[in-house]
């Protein structure tokens, strides 16, 4: 008949209702129902009366008494049945309507369990089935179909197959043919409405409803405004919003010139709800608009009818009422989903710099990058505006493809679960990696260990020493404590500048370039320093050092002429003063010249000094760039020495040909001495950023569109103006920032350069900034940032350095920026930089900020600038560091592709004495390999690294004891070419370095390929390294935390059939980590995953593990932001935290020694847990899988308000736990020593 079996209907069994369990025999409705339930099919036509009376006597008592509708839908009950087999049997309009009555009062209660049961028991097929019945009549009773859907309305929702259900039993259509035979009679056609809601809600349906012109009907119901029926209207838009859903109908209501009409009836409610009592028609409206503009052909008609000016208007007006945000959230992603996607300001994504490879690679990026045809267009597609789906698909379940399991990266192959020692290389290949293992086969015999002054060590090549070090103060943990002041007085007479004074005539006049020579306008006056101003004295202490001092001095030109071939070898030559704290004055312009070789600079010009110091102050006293003297910095940072880093620099090379040092890597940074925290967002930050790019659109006669600065530019990347624009600069060691263009009078839209040989990775950014107004807002958006989500988002904010505060002590990066946030923008990503995907976009990084000095100089960085020559300049301190106890040698492990030297360093302690058994322990002290900064952005790594390296040649009794506990091979940048040209994360081969580790190739990857022939050499010869550690950068998770390798964890988390057998494994890698989390504030167990990954495979971490059998092997991530745990909660994280980590990491290294000296492995699980403190033992502990950030989602509809800051930051102990508490009885003056 009516296929009834689709509908589910259940055949009713006699209930014995009288005896049910926990139904009250003297219940009247039950014996009602019993009644009911005894009329059969043939009995319920022939009484009719009675099937009324009865009906009629259940509902008064259902209306009347609450206990009857609970009797009948209680648990034990068979009412629900009786009553649909009622409705299913009876053949009478009013029986079925009092059953429908019926029902309505059963379900309307309940918070939906009612409606559960009912559909569980089959009801909504019995109602389909009745409705179909009904429409068969010639003349249906309107009050039949008024009920039918007003309880199809009700039970629809809670039924998952009530879509398919509709379809199947040609209710849709009648449904259909009922609107458009009563659309004025507003009862009947509300029901009828909610119940086309519902249908709509299936993808299926909303086609086959769309084909059947229902699109059509909505507009009419809709239209044209009126106040009248508003219930009526809010359903209509609903059931409109979700059949615009499909892109079909989406075309057809473009199609019937719909758009324009949903703009109209917008604004009319927009302008006539002054109450704004009918918000849930507005968002209908705004829903269905946005559901339109999903498609192509929507967002075309939608611009063209002037949609983008009217929500633009409407919302601004809504702006001011908070109630109204979901109007304003809503049109702000119509807009910017409409918003014309623009074309980067770019001739091409590939790097501005180039660098020839000697042979490309045969597969990967590089090679697709090398293969381009010469003249593709690879900024932006032909046609990059994509469809953008919506989930539109002709399925049932459309909703059950969302996500994929967050595992899916997992490895599964246990084959590569296991560790598998492979040699690689052969050993007589690798026997030329013996000569950096000197420490191995040292006797030591012609060593004189009496003498205070012999030479500790021998260097098997040439090392970063340099004959102007001065410094020889130890360098002891730093703890990120509260600094206290240790001034020491300086000379406060006036002093005049005695240096040689050259007044060059032409910009290319070259002196002796061997030397720095000080140029001085003799026009200008020397500053002075005033009385009481102080320096900070060169030790260097655990509390750290304030530098509070007012050393009025500044930006005279030191021009670093030369001529010939730039040499790091020659010495500073009459330089400096010695024994002086403070340096002869100094002209130092923007920007410092190294070599004054004007021509070096990217595009032939540059003797302009393109970013001098302000556009304002030309009329104070001594006229522009007035006269200061320059602190000595080096009296600040006792490992920190400008002249030094400047020739440091000489012999660094970089594809550019840098010719400029940046004021930050000469002067040196000094941590603040006060805390900075978390920005807390400001409500409403992201949503006013983008209505500022919608004005663009909205109001293009404000916008000037001028470039400022463009590398690309072979004139020169500084494009002369009449003052009224900032003046930009990038052009030195590390720097990166490709494009400057002019927005408004103070917003720029600013555009990073892609890593060399590559078309993508923007993230890094380091820049110089002049020229600027004193106390002005400034807006920088950077427009080509590729990741989806950015700790930009929670609390983080860029750095900014100011040289003149630097010159009047405080030389320092501090945390900056105002209205941070980072969105989804108009500008096209082309499916070439975004892997082969079409219609991608970039992202901003926005952020405001205002400058205090005039005459100043400033630079931005997204983190804490770490150089290359900074790092040598490091090395050469540290060396002046060593005493007689210490073995140090620095090695050159390598050349890079772009001719820089890879440093190696071996720190242990010299052995006691030359007697067998003192080199023997010598010689067997574990290893512990750490390397560091294998992609350049993370300079955090270089940090970390910086604070293990000064606790390694500390005179602490903990450095001491570490020393003679292992023998540490250190490479302390893995990717120098990277770091110095400014990249974020590649090297000059264009790839990821830290995805190489399996198959490195010797002229693409040297650092890799030898520092991996490091490892399998120690493997070959039985003394891999006990720990292996790879420090790193992340930056999108909080807090700092360790990745390792566990096969037992890998397996848990992918559910992968294993035996126990290959779940046999030691615990051990999870002892560092603890033992860290413990001591070290910043660290958190709680981020730490074990998990081995298919997509890191070959990485350090994993090809250590797996090919080295390194089971302690970790990857060490430090946050780019801050911390959400421990001391350092809600502050962002600094140069101190970081160095104290590096300090941190090498106390752990102490404890594990006393832990991995126990030869009983339960011993040392029970001594593990006493001294970490833990509440469980090892093998209880859970594991954690990490995904890639730790923050919310970013929805871009949403405004955030500060999600990282929810929770108050609780106040912290001043003094902390200290590091050495407790830590002094680990001294390990006992080492165990392994016989020989």
């Amino acid at each position: 008949m009516h296929r009834q079996h689709e509908f589910d209907v259940v055949k009713m069994n006699k209930p014995k209702m009288a005896t049910e369990k926990g139904v009250p025999s003297n219940s009247r409705v039950l014996m009602l129902l019993g009644q009911l339930e005894r009329m059969n099919g043939e009995t319920m036509v022939r009484e009719v009366e009675n099937a009324r009376q009865l009906t009629l006597k259940i509902l008064h008592l259902i209306q009347t008494q609450e206990k009857s509708g609970k009797e009948i839908m209680s648990k034990g009950s068979s009412g629900m049945e009786v009553i649909l087999a009622s409705l299913e049997n009876t053949k009478d309009v009013q029986t079925t309507l009092n059953i429908l009555y019926i029902l309505s009062e059963l379900v309307t209660v309940g918070r939906g369990r009612r409606v559960g049961v009912f559909v569980s028991k089959g009801g909504t097929g019995v109602l389909f089935q009745i409705l179909i019945t009904a429409n068969k009549e010639s003349h249906p009773s309107e009050e039949l179909m008024l009920q039918l859907h007003s309880l199809l309305a009700k039970v629809g929702p809670k039924d998952r197959k009530f879509g398919v259900k509709a379809r199947l039993s040609g209710a849709l259509n009648v449904t259909i043919n009922l609107m458009k035979q009563n659309l004025q009679n507003f009862k009947l056609l509300l029901p009828c409405l909610q119940v086309l809601r519902v249908y709509s809600a299936n993808s299926v349906n909303a086609i086959s409803l769309g084909k059947s012109g229902v699109v059509e009907l909505m507009f009419k119901i809709i239209a044209p405004y009126s106040k009248k029926n508003t219930s009526l209207h809010k359903v209509a838009l609903d059931a409109l919003g979700a059949l615009l859903k499909s892109k079909t109908n989406a075309r057809r209501a473009v199609d019937g010139g719909h758009v324009p009409v949903l703009l109209a009836l917008y604004l009319d409610w927009h302008r006539n709800d002054a109450r704004h009592r009918h918000l849930l028609i507005r968002k209908g409206l705004l829903v269905c608009l946005r559901n339109i503009t999903n498609i192509k052909l929507g967002r075309k008609v939608f611009i063209e009818a002037d949609g983008m000016r009217i929500l633009y208007n409407s919302s601004t007006e809504c702006l001011p009422v908070r109630t109204l945000d979901p109007l304003v959230n809503t049109s702000s992603l119509i807009m910017r989903k409409c918003f014309p996607k623009n074309r980067l300001p770019l001739p091409t994504i590939k790097s501005a710099f180039h660098y020839q490879l000697p042979h490309v690679p045969a597969v990967g990026p590089v090679a697709q990058l090398y293969s381009q045809p010469p003249g593709v267009d690879d900024v932006v597609d032909e046609s990059d505006d994509n469809e953008e789906a919506e989930g539109d698909t002709d399925t049932e379940n459309d909703e059950d493809d969302k996500d994929h399991t967050a595992n899916d990266d997992i490895e599964t192959d246990l084959n590569k679960l296991h560790p598998i020692k492979s040699p690689g290389r052969p050993f007589e290949e690798l026997r030329s990696y013996e000569r950096f293992f000197l420490e191995l086969y040292e006797d030591f015999q012609g060593h004189n260990f009496e003498c205070p002054k012999a030479a500790s060590t021998k260097s098997s090549s040439a090392s970063f020493s340099s004959s102007s070090i001065r410094s020889t103060q130890p360098v002891i943990v730093p703890t990120a404590q509260a600094l206290s002041p240790m001034n020491v007085p300086i000379e406060d007479s006036e002093r005049e500048h005695t240096g040689p004074s050259t007044t060059p005539t032409d910009a290319l006049t070259s002196l002796k370039l061997d030397t720095i020579h000080l140029t001085k306008d003799q026009e200008k006056k020397v500053g002075f320093i005033p009385e009481g101003h102080t320096a900070l004295s060169s030790g260097l202490s655990s509390q750290g050092q304030a530098i509070e001092q007012e050393l009025a001095r500044v930006l005279e030109c030191v021009s670093l002429e030369q001529e010939g071939t730039l040499n790091a070898e020659e010495g500073l030559k009459g330089v400096r003063q010695e024994g002086s704290p403070i340096t002869a004055a100094r002209h130092i312009h923007s920007p410092l010249l190294l070599g004054g070789i004007a021509t070096l600079r990217v595009g032939g010009q540059g003797s302009n000094c393109g970013s001098d110091c302000g556009s304002e102050g030309a009329d104070d006293e001594g006229g522009e760039g007035a006269v200061l003297e320059v602190p000595d910095t080096a009296a600040l940072l006792p490992l920190h020495d400008p002249d030094l880093y400047v020739e440091m620099v000489k012999g660094t090379h970089s594809v550019p040909q840098y010719a400029e040092v940046a004021y930050p890597d000469y002067f040196g940074h000094i941590a603040p001495t006060f805390r900075e925290p978390l920005l807390e967002r400001v409500y409403g930050v992201q949503r006013s950023k983008i209505f500022q790019d919608i004005e663009r659109l909205i109001h293009p006669n404000d916008i000037l569109d001028k470039v400022v600065y463009d590398l690309d530019i072979p004139s020169g990347p500084v494009i002369e103006e009449n003052g009224e624009s900032l003046k930009f600069n990038s052009q030195f060691e590390s720097g990166n920032l490709r494009k400057a263009v002019q927005i408004r009078k103070y917003e720029y839209d600013l555009v990073l350069n892609s890593d060399i040989n590559s078309n993508h990775y923007h993230q890094w950014l380091y820049f110089e900034v002049s020229s600027m107004r004193v106390g002005t807002t400034y807006r920088f958006n950077i427009i080509n940032c590729e990741k989806s989500n950015s700790q930009f988002n929670y609390g983080m904010q860029v750095l900014m350095y100011s040289v003149q505060e630097a010159i009047s002590g405080r030389p320092q990066w501090v945390r900056t920026g105002t209205d941070i946030c980072y969105y989804k923008n108009h500008f096209a990503r082309s499916s070439i930089a975004a892997g082969g995907q079409k219609g991608k976009s970039y992202f901003t990084l926005t952020f405001s900020t205002s400058f205090n000095h005039k005459d100043d100089v400033c630079y931005f960085a997204y983190h804490y600038p770490y150089t290359y020559s900074t790092l040598k300049m490091h090395l050469s301190k540290l060396e002046a560091l060593r005493t007689p106890q210490i073995y140090l040698r620095q090695d050159i492990l390598c050349e890079t592709l772009g001719g820089n030297s890879c440093p190696l360093l071996t720190i242990t302690a010299m052995p006691e004495s030359n007697s067998n058994d003192h080199i023997c322990q010598f010689r067997n002290r574990p290893m512990i390999f750490l390397s560091a900064r294998v992609h350049p952005g993370e300079t955090n790594a270089s940090w970390v690294m910086k604070g293990t390296l000064e606790f390694l040649m500390g005179m602490s009794p903990l450095a001491a004891s570490l020393r003679e506990a292992y023998i540490f091979k250190i490479v302390p940048m893995l990717n120098p070419d990277g770091v110095i040209n400014g990249n974020h994360r590649c090297s000059l081969s264009g790839e990821d370095l830290n995805r190489q580790w399996q198959n490195p190739n010797p002229e693409l990857h040297p650092t890799i390929y030898h520092t991996k022939g490091l490892l399998q050499y120690l493997a070959h010869i039985q003394r891999a390294p006990l720990v292996f550690c790879d420090y790193h950068g992340h930056s999108r998770k909080k807090n700092v935390f360790m990745y390792g390798c566990s096969v037992k964890e890998t397996v848990w988390q992918s559910n992968i059939n294993a035996t126990s057998s290959d779940l046999q494994e030691d615990l051990g890698y999870r002892t560092l980590p603890k033992i860290l989390s413990q001591i070290a504030p910043a660290f958190s167990m709680a981020s730490c995953s074990f998990v081995v990954e298919r997509s890191k495979e070959s990485t350090a971490r994993v090809v250590v593990w797996r090919e080295i059998g390194v089971q302690r092997s970790y990857t060490m991530e430090s946050t780019l932001c801050g911390c959400d745990q421990g001391k350092y909660k809600g502050l962002q994280i600094g140069t101190r935290e970081l160095e104290e980590m590096g300090a941190q990491f090498c106390v752990a290294l102490l404890r594990l020694k006393r832990l991995t000296g126990l030869h009983n492995h339960q011993h040392l699980l029970d001594l593990e847990s006493d001294i970490i403190g833990t509440q469980s033992k090892v093998v209880s502990c859970p594991t954690t899988y990490v995904m890639e950030e730790d923050e919310p989602s970013f929805l871009e509809a949403i405004d955030y308000s500060a999600e990282s800051n929810d929770e108050d930051v609780e106040p912290e102990n001043e003094q902390g736990v200290e590091v050495q508490e407790n830590l002094d009885q680990l001294s390990d003056s006992d080492n165990h020593r392994d016989l020989c």
